[in-house]
């Protein structure tokens, strides 16, 4: 019997000391688990290299302030590029209608001319037969004028008849318009009808500037043979220069004539102005519409000329920030918005910014987590700049709008450590 007894208190001793061991180790275990948990929490956080964490002295320190994106009207200006162009009036191909030799070409490339200058001299025989028609078809045209008043003389005094004084008249009116015609085509290759005689007749017609300018190309020579509307070169006027410039197509609505233009050329950093006087109706396959200006003042540009130019398209009603709240980070733009607050432990920190909490010896603070968000920016203007943030985000009140650059110092502090 006592042996029985024996036996059944040994048995609930052990059962009593499993129980305990495994109670002891289930609450160990639980323990560890939260600990892992909120290290894995911690380390995911100090791996994201947009996120920065400050205490609440720091917070304070700082000066850190939240707001929100504002709507305010700015002066817009759109950058844009393009190229120098002349109006088709002041660009002026040099042709002849009636083809000839190439005798002589007194100019160049580049060469300054005056409007009535010899820019090209041309030889052809068949400017010789044109001259000697024309003074034929005078002859005759004067031959049928008299025969035309006498045979009117005649027909007062009732001495010819009615067919005789028509025929006359025909042969005055045909003689009338083949002289007219060829005193045309006469002016044409720029001989002067008027003082053209037997003995002024000659094989080579002079080629004149029509406008004064420069020349921009020479395409004959010397001994070519130059057909009808062949062009020989091209003349430039530079005192009417356009800017022709390609605006993208999602900014055509902010755009039209009066507007002022900035721009500057290519290895050249004076800024000169010019106006908006047409925006094209038209979308380009790059997806940008053609914008025509006049530059204002007289200048020696090159047409083809490559600019860099700013549209100003007056004020705007734009979502906008302090510019202290924009940060240049590795040649991007930046806001840091805020992701909250949470108690936790830390490793160090001052008596004034600490408790502990009850039952627990580690010292603990607020923290405040900060996240990093690419913007694109726009105008700026008074200390306020046009911001546009990513799609399907909240952001009111949360955007640190003083102290933007302490949390990237802080940033770049965190990651070299």
């Amino acid at each position: 019997m006592k042996s029985t007894i024996l036996n059944i208190y040994t048995a609930a001793v052990l059962m009593t000391g499993v129980i305990t061991f495994t109670s002891c180790g289930g609450g160990k275990s639980a323990k560890e688990g939260e600990e892992q948990t909120a290290a894995a929490d911690s380390a995911q956080k100090k791996e994201d290299p947009t996120s920065v964490e400050i205490t609440q002295e720091q917070y304070q320190t700082i000066g850190l302030t939240l707001g929100s994106l504002q709507d305010k009207a700015l002066s817009g200006v759109l950058k844009v590029t393009g190229f120098i162009d002349v109006p088709p009036q002041n660009l002026v191909s040099i042709s002849t209608q009636m083809g000839g030799v190439v005798r002589s070409i007194p100019v160049l490339q580049g060469s300054p001319i005056k409007k009535g200058q010899v820019i090209a001299v041309l030889e052809n025989q068949d400017y010789v037969q044109l001259q000697q028609d024309y003074l034929d078809s005078k002859s005759q045209f004067e031959l049928g004028t008299t025969e035309y008043e006498r045979q009117q003389t005649l027909s007062k005094q009732n001495v010819n008849s009615t067919k005789i004084l028509q025929q006359a008249r025909a042969n005055y009116q045909s003689s009338m318009a083949r002289l007219y015609a060829l005193k045309q085509r006469l002016r044409l290759i720029n001989i002067n009808p008027d003082n053209l005689t037997a003995s002024s007749i000659r094989s080579r017609v002079n080629i004149y500037a029509p406008i004064s300018g420069y020349v921009t190309k020479v395409l004959a020579n010397i001994g070519k043979f130059v057909n009808p509307n062949d062009v020989m070169m091209e003349i430039v006027n530079s005192n009417n220069l356009h800017v022709e410039l390609n605006a993208f197509e999602k900014d055509a609505d902010k755009l039209k004539a009066g507007q002022l233009v900035r721009f500057t050329l290519t290895n050249d950093t004076t800024e000169r102005t010019a106006k908006v006087t047409l925006v094209g109706k038209e979308v380009n396959q790059d997806k940008t519409v053609r914008v025509h200006s006049i530059a204002q003042g007289r200048f020696n540009f090159l047409p083809g000329t490559y600019v860099k130019a700013f549209i100003e398209t007056g004020k705007n009603l734009v979502p906008s920030l302090p510019e202290s709240a924009i940060v240049n980070f590795e040649g991007n733009k930046y806001i840091f918005v805020s992701e909250g607050q949470e108690r936790k432990a830390v490793e160090q920190a001052s008596a004034s910014e600490y408790k502990k909490e009850d039952n627990k010896n580690e010292p603990v603070t607020t923290v405040f987590t900060f996240k990093m968000v690419q913007v694109s920016t726009g105008t700026s203007e008074g200390g306020y700049a046009e911001v546009h943030i990513p799609a399907n985000l909240d952001l009111k009140g949360k955007i640190v709008i003083k102290g933007a650059y302490d949390l990237l110092s802080k940033l770049k502090n965190s990651e070299e450590e």
